[in-house]
């Protein structure tokens, strides 16, 4: 059974680091387009960056580009979502996702509407 696992969120003020893990089971992480999407309080959730299979091609959301960087450990299975220069309107519960389809090409993948699975999703909150 295909399941994701996200972690590494937490607290931190404005202009902080944070680096989300999403962890698989049931599927090596090369196999299919995996992202991070994210939902703050009262808005509607967004993609914010995905990634491709084989050479790793990625899709950023224009508000993340230049902070925000996705990758793809292969050995550890796991895709992570580093993001740097943190703002207050990046606080959201953020998640992982995929359509278990190995050919998505990120861009779609991060329109969200071919998603299939979901993790559980990890709170990140930028405060001072």
């Amino acid at each position: 059974q295909v399941q994701l696992v996200e972690s590494g969120g937490g607290l931190v003020k404005p202009g902080g680091s944070l680096r989300l893990s999403c962890a698989s089971s049931g599927f090596t992480v090369n196999y299919y387009a995996i992202g991070w999407f994210r939902q703050a309080p009262g808005k509607e959730r967004e993609g914010v960056s995905c990634i491709s299979t084989g050479d790793g091609t990625t899709y950023y959301a224009d508000s993340v580009k230049g902070r925000f960087t996705i990758s793809r450990d292969n050995a550890k299975n796991t895709v992570y979502l580093q993001m740097n220069s943190l703002k207050s309107e990046d606080t959201a519960v953020y998640y992982c996702a995929t359509d278990e389809v190995s050919w998505r090409s990120p861009s779609r993948l991060c329109g969200m509407t071919t998603v299939t699975r979901w993790g559980q999703g990890t709170q990140v909150t930028v405060s001072s």
